[in-house]
């Protein structure tokens, strides 16, 4: 069988090929997350929103610590993100029941259908790309996202994987 179908040769990729593969992420990134940008646009709200809610909605009553380490940003940050949500009713704040210091997110009936039609687009969108490339690229993409996580990051998107909802 001819090496270049196998993907042999892929271990052994030309500096313009790994830019191509870089200006594609670039390209998809920006259509991935063009469907949501578009519905949050009018809300005042932005990807940070965005991930909040479907982190939440992917993990009912985790916390705030929790969150924080899932996205990755700063406590000031999610704060201003996570003020904006509950003020607008779209996620309620609980106090735990075993640690009264911690706080359980929680999206609200209003906050699930946001989320819904925020995930919908997406989906929407990687089906249809799942389809156009076939089974084997699927499963390929995967791993090269994996691939391309840092240890923790691979870690929190493990234990993600573990607890599907």
């Amino acid at each position: 069988m001819d090496q270049s179908k196998t993907g042999e040769t892929l271990l052994f990729l030309t500096d313009d090929q790994v830019r191509k593969g870089i200006e594609a992420m670039f390209f998809a990134y920006r259509g991935f997350t063009a469907d949501p940008d578009r519905i949050l646009g009018g809300m005042d709200y932005g990807r940070a929103h965005h991930r909040a809610l479907h982190f939440i909605h992917r993990s009912p009553a985790t916390t705030v610590n929790n969150l924080l380490a899932v996205l990755g940003v700063t406590k000031q940050s999610l704060n201003r993100v996570l003020r904006s949500l509950i003020a607008d009713g779209l996620v309620e704040s609980r106090v735990g029941q075993a640690d009264k210091r911690e706080r359980h997110l929680h999206l609200t009936k209003k906050g699930a259908e946001l989320e819904r039609s925020l995930s919908d687009a997406q989906r929407a969108r990687m089906r249809a790309a799942y389809r156009a490339a076939g089974p084997g690229a699927v499963q390929g993409f995967r791993q090269v996202l994996e691939a391309m996580m840092d240890d923790g990051a691979r870690r929190q998107y493990q234990s993600l994987k573990e607890t599907s909802i």
